[in-house]
């Protein structure tokens, strides 16, 4: 059985900090895998602000080209929206019964693990593997025994800095791989 980590995320634009993420976990963990769960809406955030689904699992795949152990996953796409994490990890564990599936998130997900949808049932159900975010703590939570502190690098870029960024043109070329630039800017993501 394959211990899969799913990095659920809008990936709005995905970016080194999420590739750093991800890259430790396949690698520094006990994973065999990472799926980098692209969500076509998240119930706690504006949908407003997100470039087309189709577009962002692009700019994922581009990112990842050939990584090992690392792989993009439209999955939520095929799933009633917005979906929560219980759902889609329900219709998951259904379509493969033979892999064991692990939660990755961050600590400020962990400080907002409460107001998810049946969030008792995944923390008795499945492991949470956390990576750090500064200013983010749950002392609580953090000794749950299926929740796991990990210690990935600090990442503090976030994807509403780089939408930012980009509006006012400023320089993000080693915010994001050249491929996903490159896409972003072809396509003219981000401008306004």
């Amino acid at each position: 059985m394959a211990k899969i980590g799913l990095f659920f995320g809008s990936f709005n634009p995905i970016h080194t900090g999420h590739l750093v993420i991800a890259s430790y976990m396949a690698n520094f963990t006990d994973l065999d895998e990472v799926w980098m769960i692209v969500s076509p809406h998240n119930p706690l955030k504006n949908k407003a602000s997100l470039a087309n689904m189709y577009d962002r699992l692009e700019m994922t795949h581009l990112a990842l080209g050939n990584a090992e152990r690392i792989k993009a996953s439209d999955f939520e796409f095929h799933l009633e929206q917005p979906s929560y994490t219980i759902d889609t990890l329900i219709h998951l564990q259904e379509r493969y019964p033979k892999q064991q599936f692990v939660l990755i998130m961050g600590s400020d997900n962990l400080l907002s693990l409460r107001k998810w949808k049946n969030y008792e049932v995944i923390l008795r159900e499945y492991e949470i593997y956390v990576y750090p975010r500064p200013g983010y703590s749950d002392k609580e939570l953090e000794s749950h025994p299926s929740i796991h502190m990990t210690e990935t690098p600090l990442m503090e870029i976030s994807s509403t800095f780089l939408r930012n960024a980009i509006k006012e043109q400023k320089n993000v070329q080693f915010f994001l791989p050249a491929e996903v630039l490159l896409f972003i800017e072809g396509k003219g993501l981000y401008r306004r």
